[in-house]
């Protein structure tokens, strides 16, 4: 938990860029960061959000670390060239978006390399934020072998006919049956995207399969309440959340 911590205790951590087989694969970059004291440790697979692969996302990925967690967050925009992360999220945006498929082949890859460390104890969770919570549902979902999946104000779980394109073929609410781990939600009663209807769609679906998940949502909040760069950011629920998102993480990664 926040501030959870010994001042006697030793602490580092290693964080930096590393290259990872993906869709296809192709060799993508991935910011990885893990603490330096002896584990062994859980991994957390970070998949960046909308706005792209950018600096929030490394210091999301430190504060796992902080917290005793392996993190990689890949490079799902690898493919639509690079720049700053506002210009490789647009390129990728002008060509229809990130296909699910090369997203859920990034994430598996993110996966297989955690559990290929020695520091790893062989669990491994994932998490996102907006256009990332849609993909870690979906992973959740899709991929084998995951021991957890954290879903912040994911955009279009639920969403119409109307709303798919070939990147985002399958609204992935269509898929709760096959969600294959616990799961824990976060969301703003503000948003719109997904908007509180929407949010108690999605947990209906879960109560109907009999999934094993916990929602927390916000009053007063909206979308993207961890972004401290926004005016979006509430401090009282980021903090709050964060908290139960590392208590979800700790009681299923460790």
């Amino acid at each position: 938990m926040w501030n959870d911590l010994q001042t006697d205790e030793p602490e580092g951590m290693l964080a930096e860029t590393i290259t990872l087989k993906g869709w296809h694969g192709d060799t993508i970059h991935a910011y990885f960061s893990r603490p330096l004291a002896e584990g062994p440790y859980g991994g957390i697979v970070l998949i960046p959000h909308l706005p792209g692969w950018d600096e929030l996302n490394r210091e999301v990925a430190r504060r796992f670390t902080q917290h005793d967690f392996m993190v990689v967050c890949p490079n799902i925009n690898e493919r639509f060239g690079h720049g700053t992360p506002d210009e490789a999220a647009a390129a990728a945006r002008a060509a229809g978006g990130v296909p699910d498929e090369s997203v859920m082949a990034d994430v598996e890859a993110s996966v297989a390399y955690m559990r290929s460390l020695p520091e790893s104890n062989g669990k491994v969770g994932v998490i996102g934020m907006c256009s990332g919570g849609r993909h870690a549902f979906l992973a959740g979902c899709t991929l084998p072998d995951l021991d957890a999946v954290a879903e912040c104000w994911g955009g279009q779980v639920v969403a119409s006919p109307a709303e798919l394109t070939p990147a985002k073929p399958v609204a992935p609410i269509d898929l709760t049956e096959q969600l294959n781990c616990p799961m824990i939600g976060i969301f703003g009663n503000d948003d719109q995207f997904p908007s509180p209807a929407q949010v108690d769609q999605h947990e209906a679906a879960l109560k109907k399969a009999g999934k094993t998940y916990e929602f927390h949502r916000y009053d007063g909040a909206g979308h993207a309440i961890w972004n401290y760069t926004r005016d979006a950011y509430r401090p009282a629920a980021a903090m709050d959340s964060w908290n139960k998102v590392l208590a979800f993480f700790g009681e299923h990664l460790r």
